[in-house]
């Protein structure tokens, strides 16, 4: 799938999919270390308030779910061209009452937001915008997600059960003993011995892999 610059809303998978991947990839990189460190976090993590990536440099996102199948996401890459657009695009524009106003108006303020699109009904949708708009940054900041190929490749030091698991991740069927197996290193993957089995297990409670798609 072709993310297009600016984004376009086809561009996206399902939310639920999405979810699922950044989900998944969240779950494995998971350490109990790193959940102590709060707001000043990189790589890809779940907590109450979604899913997020930082890389800690130019690019950060977060996935959220806004109730029965909602979702926001939004964030920034150094690609985006929207809050430097002039005349001025405001990325609000026919946004529903239910997105997370307070926090985006925030972001916003300190000119920190790059693009934001909201999921209802089986479909995305954003702002309008300019044909003058070179790039919004969704491609830079989501094909590790929306092309499968990118996220195989995140799962590269995972060991060669990430793949299969990634499958049940996207089918909402990741059972925790899956992830007692891998943390075992039954296959003995290097790295094995450096996973957190127990912020593994919170981060796929929080992450909703474990049964039905997550839509509530």
């Amino acid at each position: 799938m072709t993310i297009h610059r600016p984004g376009r809303t086809a561009d996206l998978p399902a939310a639920e999919l999405l979810w699922a991947r950044w989900a998944f990839v969240a779950v494995l990189e998971a350490t109990t270390a790193a959940e102590s460190r709060g707001v000043h976090r990189t790589g890809h993590w779940i907590d109450g308030g979604g899913l997020h990536l930082d890389d800690c440099g130019c690019t950060w996102w977060t996935l959220a779910r806004m109730g029965r199948g909602r979702f926001v996401l939004y964030g920034e890459d150094e690609s985006s061209e929207v809050k430097w657009h002039k005349p001025a695009i405001d990325m609000l524009a026919q946004a529903p009452q239910w997105l997370p106003h307070e926090k985006l108006r925030e972001l916003l303020e300190g000119w920190e937001l790059g693009c934001v699109y909201w999921y209802e009904n089986g479909a995305w949708a954003r702002a309008p915008y300019p044909e003058s708009l070179g790039d919004d940054g969704l491609d830079c900041g989501m094909s590790r997600f929306v092309e499968r190929r990118e996220v195989l490749g995140l799962l590269a030091g995972h060991g060669a059960a990430a793949p299969e698991l990634l499958a049940d991740a996207e089918a909402y069927r990741l059972r925790p003993e899956a992830l007692d197996a891998l943390v075992a290193g039954t296959g003995g993957e290097e790295g094995d011995e450096d996973r957190d089995l127990p912020a593994m297990r919170r981060a796929l409670d929080l992450a909703g892999l474990a049964g039905e798609p997550v839509t509530t």
